[in-house]
């Protein structure tokens, strides 16, 4: 990847394995061709649904490789309040918390990105994103490199990149390890992802899990989903997760 054709290179990182493993990839590249100073590396705070450290990480892992830091956040407020606005959760049809949490946000520092460098042509933006094919048949179906249209405008042309695309999960965590750099406690307490610490597309176990290791947010979330009546999913409400959580075959937090 000729990284040189490019003016921003932003790097989306929830501190989560596969960000980890695509920052310390760019890294790497960027350094080789020497435009480490065009790397930006953007933490997009989820509020009180991300998992505790979760900002204070993705911060040392950028500067672990000494590439500039961006936190931005949804300005009108984190998931829980847009869901008790909205009066639904999000879900694999209706993606808002990505949308409105992360997208919209990564837009707004790629304009401010964009104008720092007052260029008098049209920019060309590199955003990288952690997305790897097997996890899921949505994802198997990105392309690696595709222009973003909605992104783009007559000041920049930005193009989606997902480096780690067709790696394995045993792939990342190879590269994790090789780097040295550290990673996020959670998956040593039995998460599978990060993301958020109860994310509706999750698998069950890890929504399961990730309720005994934040008791007081799953019952924040039930409360929620009383609230507005509706389920948090439609084969899961909070509810029976946090049952299932306390049970007695569930691993205590």
């Amino acid at each position: 990847m000729d990284l040189t054709e490019y003016d921003v290179i932003l790097v989306n990182s929830s501190a989560g394995k596969d960000s980890q493993a695509m920052l310390d990839l760019v890294a790497q590249l960027a350094r080789e061709q020497d435009v480490l100073d065009h790397v930006t590396v953007l933490h997009c705070d989820l509020g009180r649904v991300e998992w505790p450290g979760t900002a204070e990480l993705a911060r040392e892992q950028a500067d672990h490789y000494g590439i500039r830091f961006e936190v931005r956040r949804r300005e009108q407020g984190d998931l829980l309040d847009q869901v008790r606005h909205r009066g639904k959760w999000p879900s694999a049809a209706a993606r808002y918390c990505t949308s409105d949490q992360k997208r919209a946000p990564a837009r707004k520092l790629i304009t401010q990105l964009v104008g720092e460098l007052a260029l008098s042509r049209q920019a060309k933006v590199l955003n990288c994103m952690g997305l790897r094919a097997e996890e899921s048949t949505a994802r198997l179906h990105r392309a690696e490199l595709q222009r973003d249209d909605a992104a783009s405008s007559g000041r920049r042309e930005v193009t989606t990149w997902l480096p780690i695309h067709a790696w394995t999960e045993a792939q990342v965590w190879a590269r994790i390890k090789a780097s040295g750099v550290r990673y996020h406690p959670a998956y040593d307490q039995g998460m599978t992802r990060l993301s958020c610490s109860l994310c509706v597309l999750a698998s069950r176990a890890d929504v399961v899990r990730g309720a005994q290791l934040r008791p007081e947010l799953a019952a924040e979330y039930a409360a929620l989903e009383s609230e507005i009546g509706h389920r948090f999913r439609v084969d899961l409400s909070m509810a029976q997760i946090i049952e299932l959580a306390s049970s007695a075959g569930g691993r205590a937090a």
